[in-house]
């Protein structure tokens, strides 16, 4: 009679034990599979995933077909108050510090003078989806990732282009890494 006792007792040890470790298992499925418990909104301050072509494909003057094979493009319309933008821009930019190499500012009107790390271009003809001191966050394929209004402030800009930077690694330093250990 104790020995069934002490296996019962065993075996519902046992069972514990494999609950520990499935019930997460199963309750992240169901969460998954039935979207229960998963916020719906993203952390991102401008338009994710906007209808707007590759950076190629933009009807620009100087057309910009890659800048350096990683950098991240930070693209802003200049059409109006362009020295405050400019300067707005290149003000992130700054503040960006050890990620600041890998972003490169485009700015698409405005005087032909630029500022350090900025190029310069100009619209050939105004795209339906152009927008007054829109700005364009556009990865190193030159797709769209992000599109803001021309009033959004530069720390939403920022905690969006930091957040990115952080998450997504420099593909040339993973080259020289490589080339280092051969």
């Amino acid at each position: 009679m104790q020995e069934a006792m002490n296996v019962r007792h065993q075996r519902l040890k046992l069972l514990a034990l494999i609950a520990v470790f499935a019930l997460p298992m199963v309750s992240a499925w169901v969460m998954l599979h039935w979207r229960i418990g998963i916020p719906d909104q993203h952390t991102a301050h401008g338009e994710l995933a906007p209808s707007v072509p590759a950076l190629e494909e933009w009807p620009l003057v100087d057309q910009q077909a890659s800048f350096d094979g990683g950098d991240w493009v930070l693209a802003f319309d200049c059409t109006r108050d362009c020295e405050a933008q400019a300067d707005r821009w290149w003000r992130l930019h700054r503040a960006l510090g050890r990620e600041a190499p890998r972003v490169t500012r485009l700015r698409i009107g405005g005087s032909p003078a630029s500022q350090p790390g900025e190029s310069v271009t100009q619209w050939r003809e105004a795209p339906a989806w152009q927008e007054a001191g829109a700005v364009w966050l556009i990865d190193p394929q030159g797709r769209v990732v992000l599109r803001y209004a021309g009033n959004v402030s530069e720390r939403d800009v920022m905690d969006d282009l930091s957040h990115l930077l952080k998450r997504i690694p420099d593909p040339r330093a993973v080259e020289e890494r490589d080339g280092e250990s051969r």
